[in-house]
């Protein structure tokens, strides 16, 4: 039986010059949460997988979205790239909903806290499903781990300067 999970996942960081500490702390607790649990599977057809687990390097090339999976050997089995125009509007709209959460959280009641927080993770499971639909016939994830790599997404789409997740 195949072991469809990943067990090491990097981001290409050389594309910003540098995050800030909560962002540096959301990409920790992403990665971390992502390894101690996930569900993912590279599809060589409709009916095949290739052999997991899985090493998942991500970055950003000229506006495009890389997916780099290897073996646990480190030898390599698939790359590829989407268009991140789809996720451009989501992601947009979860920095603002984040920026407002964070400012909520120094003056708001718990009230408006929660509300804005059930809107943030509204967003951000809008933005995994259509991760788990650009990944149809690619790679096969749940949606814990789709998540988590829009999280990671997310973090490799800030530009130096942005503020927090």
């Amino acid at each position: 039986m195949a072991d469809h999970r990943l067990i090491d996942v990097t981001l290409d960081d050389s594309t910003v010059a540098r995050w800030s500490a909560d962002v540096e702390h959301e990409r920790r607790i992403a990665i971390f949460d992502l390894l101690e649990e996930n569900s993912f599977a590279l599809l060589k057809s409709a009916d095949e997988t290739y052999e997991g687990p899985y090493k998942l390097h991500l970055s950003t090339i000229e506006g495009r979205l890389g997916f780099d999976v290897r073996a646990s050997d480190g030898s390599d089995l698939m790359s590829f790239r989407l268009a991140m125009t789809p996720f451009r509007r989501i992601i947009r709209e979860y920095f603002a909903i984040c920026d407002s959460y964070y400012e909520a959280i120094r003056s708001a009641s718990p009230s408006q806290i929660e509300a804005i927080d059930m809107g943030r993770r509204g967003v951000h499971n809008e933005g995994s499903e259509l991760l788990r639909e650009r990944l149809d016939g690619k790679i096969e994830i749940d949606m814990q781990t789709a998540r988590r790599l829009f999280t990671l997404i997310c973090v490799l789409h800030l530009k130096e300067g942005r503020g927090p997740l």
